[in-house]
Order: structure tokens, then C-alpha cells, then sequence
């Protein structure tokens, strides 16, 4: 399956949403960087203060180049959440991802959207992690 990925903006509630799925090579991850750059620009919230939801359930195994590439992307302090909430299986692109985003307090993964979404909105000082 070849990369795909959907970005939606929720402006009032500072959300962005994103559907990643397939195998992404390099020129995809550059469009999905470049869709991702339009979508903030949608935010009226102040820099860094909006909350992603990213769902990976459809994504595969990607290659060790990938896993690096994507571990920059989300290095990015120009494009740091507030929170970030990943949505996976329990498959070893799991595991990659928790490779790739490993000692960041502001990133979590679920097994649901409602389970992501839930801690993106909650207070911060009842914040637990969920399966």
C-alpha cells in the first residue's frame, strides 16, 4: 500500500487531526510535511499551544531511514503540540513509533480515538496514560 494521510483542522478547539496509513518513501513524508505547515497555518492559537490526534492505525512497518526521518519531523520545535496523541495497533509499528517519540512527556499512545482524545483534553495534573 502506498502512503496515504488526511489532515483536518478543528479551529475552535486548537485540534489537529491526522490519518497516516501505507508505507511512506521520502517524497511522501515532504508532502505530508508541506500539508502539515498548511494545516497549522489554519490555527488562531498561539504557537505550540494546539493538541494533534495522529492516527496510525493503517500504517506498516517502515524503513529504518523512514523511522529517522520521522523522528526529525517530530523533533521540529516550529510544530511541537501542546500534547500529541498517536492512535496504533498493537503491532511493531507500534513499537517504532514508541522508539521514535520515547522520553517525551507530551506524547502518548491509545488504542482509540475516544482514549486519545480524552487525554488530550484532560487536566494535566490527572493525566494517565491508557492503552
Amino acid at each position: 500500500m502506498s502512503a496515504h494521510f488526511e489532515i483536518d483542522v478543528d479551529v475552535p478547539r486548537s485540534l489537529v487531526r491526522i490519518v497516516m496509513a501505507g508505507f511512506f518513501e521520502p517524497a511522501d513524508l515532504a508532502r505530508f510535511v508541506e500539508a502539515r505547515r498548511a494545516a497549522h497555518a489554519r490555527l488562531l492559537c498561539g504557537r505550540n499551544q494546539h493538541l494533534t490526534m495522529n492516527d496510525l492505525r493503517g500504517m506498516k512497518i517502515q524503513s529504518q531511514e523512514m523511522v529517522d526521518a520521522f523522528r526529525a519531523m517530530l523533533a521540529d520545535p516550529a510544530y511541537r503540540s501542546r500534547r500529541l496523541a498517536f492512535v496504533t495497533g498493537p503491532t511493531l509499528a507500534r513499537m517504532q513509533l514508541e522508539r521514535a517519540v520515547h522520553g517525551r512527556s507530551d506524547v502518548a499512545c491509545f488504542s482509540t480515538p475516544d482514549a486519545a482524545q480524552a487525554w488530550l483534553f484532560a487536566d494535566s495534573a490527572g493525566l494517565q496514560r491508557a492503552g
